[in-house]
């Protein structure tokens, strides 16, 4: 009796070995490399929008390692897979002229405890292409941005979150003034009881993200409209420098 008792663990030790092990061994990147029509993307994501169709050189710039072919649908689908979007990051067949890099590992703005590095990567790219923008849509943590250079001069950079303004540098371009985007400074009396102070801000929401990069460049929620050609683009890991990084407290 004893025997067939062991006889019988092992085998459910055998059965449950196999059906866990998928679960440990790293997952692979399943990519198509077959040339598909554009397909759209931009809620809950980031994306780099830059004037250029050569996307070897564009792909040079970013540091992108681990590179392969993919296709316009595996390569969005890997972004935003829960477990591949915090090192990947996609790099779109050229499309109207612009080539677009979306992924959830693109640095985001920061200010206060935090490194800014997406000032310093968006100033490095427009050192190569003329025209470098830049936008944020996460809904979930109240963070929308968006930034635009061109010529190797910042035009533009605005960033808001649930803590407040984190970006706002240059003049408002008229595409924003047409949302009625601003910022309103309220001055009140100090001491006051009910005094506001400090500032309004008109809060910006997703919908406003995707207007203002369908006026500067494209708004990626009408890519798969647009008539374009079947093309493949990369995806690729991102580079351990955009990682989130405290700045360092000086004594």
């Amino acid at each position: 009796m004893l025997p067939s008792v062991i006889t019988l663990v092992v085998i459910t030790t055998l059965i449950a070995a196999f059906r866990l092990a998928p679960r440990l061994l790293p997952r692979r990147i399943l990519l198509d490399d077959a040339p598909d029509e554009p397909r759209s993307f931009g809620c809950g994501i980031s994306w780099l929008a830059i004037k250029t169709r050569d996307t070897h050189r564009l792909v040079r710039y970013l540091e992108l390692t681990d590179l392969h072919h993919a296709n316009w649908n595996s390569g969005l689908g890997a972004v935003y897979d829960s477990e591949l979007s915090d090192d990947y990051v996609f790099v779109s067949p050229p499309i109207k002229g612009w080539t677009i890099v979306a992924g959830v590992s693109l640095p985001l703005p920061a200010g206060g405890a935090f490194i800014d590095k997406m000032s310093p990567l968006l100033q490095h790219l427009a050192t190569a292409f003329s025209d470098v923008q830049y936008f944020a849509t996460f809904p979930i943590i109240d963070f929308y941005a968006w930034a635009w250079w061109a010529k190797g001069r910042e035009l533009r950079a605005c960033a808001i979150g649930e803590a407040g303004i984190v970006w706002e540098r240059g003049e408002l371009t008229p595409d924003e003034r047409k949302l009625g985007l601003s910022f309103i400074e309220l001055r009140g009396i100090r001491g006051r009881q009910g005094d506001i102070g400090g500032a309004l801000d008109l809060h910006p929401t997703e919908l406003h993200v995707l207007s203002v990069a369908g006026a500067w460049s494209i708004n990626p929620v009408s890519i798969g409209k647009l008539n374009t050609d079947a093309g493949v683009g990369w995806i690729g890991r991102a580079p351990q420098s955009w990682r989130a990084e405290r700045q360092r407290r000086v004594a």
